[in-house]
């Protein structure tokens, strides 16, 4: 089931990002504890009452030199368009501003639904003033204070109120579901055209539950794969296109429902930040990734050429180093046959099972190469393991004690299992866990 998707709105400084951070249980602006990615979070997992869902951090974005009103606005109408629900933050401090009435405007054309948070009431007192924010025209208004979390349960309840009440989109197991995402420009449309014209079997046209997006259908080699439309085909794109940071937004709700992503690259203007920034947000989801290099055809491809690409993907994207890479290029289709093999590939290694017995030899043969550690006069003891998950493969290795489970002995044990058992193309997560 996709998660709905909730966006804090409202002019600056009205608590957003205080909001955001209450909201998600942490404190976040940039948080990653994985060698090769920095980036910053507008974007996080929260929880109320059962409900999961992705929240956005409109104050998150920054848009260089521009006019106050035009990122306000800009901001507005990229939550509009990618939230299902829209959190109108005020200050109740304050009253009601020029800016709030523009934000306001926004949202009247929207059609989704709006929940009104008063932010900064401190104390009781302050309640009466949250009355004259009826005149938004938004219903109840919510009294909260980001800073010491009050009233936020009932802010919550009513977000929780609009999320679907059961899932409408029970993806078929056969179906490999993928996702192209990248910066701007890196030819995620001409990629989607060119795998889809060169099949030129399209089963059908299927209403995708991303809005206002169509998931293209088709089968190749006997096995059927969905695309799901990150590219933005189907919507305008301008401010996307505009403003990187925005990429970002395009590509969470797609890469929840994808089995595979592929991270589309750029050859003739080499690797950005941009591109680890979102292709972490694919790794953070435990999705089975492919890196492509698109424009392969405008680079004097040697092998010498390739190899050295290669190594400066290896150096930037280090915790891809399972990722296969694939270089290509969308216009003239050359390279092209290669990419649905290694997704067929990548999407069955994500969903492997290895039975137990057959894990245990393979961590028992580890052990004896390499002993586990000691900490302080204690060793690590390792009892036995097995897999517990899909979709990223996920073991639970029993211990004595979770604590003497040092990072790089984990490290190791992940190595091993790869080398044993292959997962190219997919996360792998280990657990440690301690025997009852």
């Amino acid at each position: 089931m996709r998660k709905s998707v909730v966006a804090i709105v409202g002019r600056p400084n009205v608590g957003k990002s205080t909001i955001f951070n209450r909201l998600v249980g942490e404190r976040i602006s940039i948080v990653e504890d994985i060698p090769g990615v920095t980036r910053d979070r507008i974007y996080a997992e929260a929880e109320w009452l059962n409900h999961t869902f992705s929240l956005i951090d409109t104050g998150g974005i920054e848009i260089g030199d521009e006019p106050l009103l035009v990122q306000m606005r800009q901001q507005a109408e990229i939550a509009i368009d990618e939230a299902d629900v829209i959190i109108f933050l005020v200050n109740g401090r304050e009253g009601i501003t020029a800016a709030d009435e523009e934000v306001a405007k926004l949202l009247y054309k929207s059609n989704k639904p709006i929940v009104l948070g008063v932010n900064k009431v401190d104390n009781p007192e302050m309640r009466d003033a949250i009355y004259e924010f009826y005149s938004l025209g938004f219903g109840e208004p919510y009294p909260i204070s980001g800073a010491h979390g009050l009233g936020l349960g009932d802010l919550l309840d009513k977000v929780v109120s609009y999320f679907p009440e059961a899932a409408d989109e029970d993806q078929d197991e056969d179906t490999i579901y993928f996702s192209v995402i990248g910066r701007p420009n890196v030819g995620k449309s001409s990629l989607v055209n060119a795998i889809l014209n060169e099949e030129r079997v399209i089963v059908s046209n299927i209403e995708g539950t991303t809005r206002d997006a169509i998931d293209s259908r088709f089968t190749k080699d006997g096995q059927d794969y969905v695309i799901i439309d990150t590219a933005g085909m189907r919507k305008r794109g301008k401010i996307y296109e505009s403003v990187e940071k925005y990429s970002v937004l395009r590509a969470l709700k797609a890469i929840e429902r994808s089995d595979v992503v592929l991270v589309l690259l750029d050859a003739e203007t080499g690797i950005r930040e941009q591109d680890k920034k979102i292709a972490g947000y694919a790794h953070d989801a435990g999705r089975a990734i492919i890196i492509v290099v698109n424009k392969w055809d405008t680079v004097k491809a040697t092998e010498k050429s390739m190899d050295e690409f290669e190594k400066q993907i290896r150096a930037h994207f280090q915790f891809l180093d399972y990722a296969p890479i694939v270089f290509l290029s969308a216009k003239t289709k050359k390279r092209l046959h290669t990419l649905l093999p290694v997704i067929r590939n990548a999407s069955e290694n994500h969903a492997k099972r290895i039975p137990t017995n057959v894990l245990n030899d393979v961590i028992m043969d580890a052990l004896a190469m390499n002993p586990t550690p000691t900490y302080k006069g204690k060793r690590l003891k390792i009892l036995y393991a097995t897999q517990v998950s899909v979709k990223p493969p996920t073991f639970a290795v029993f211990v004595n004690d979770p604590e003497l489970m040092h990072f790089s002995y984990q490290r190791f044990l992940e190595n091993q299992i790869r080398n044993a058992f292959g997962f190219e193309g997919t996360p792998i997560k280990i657990l440690t866990r301690k025997r009852q």
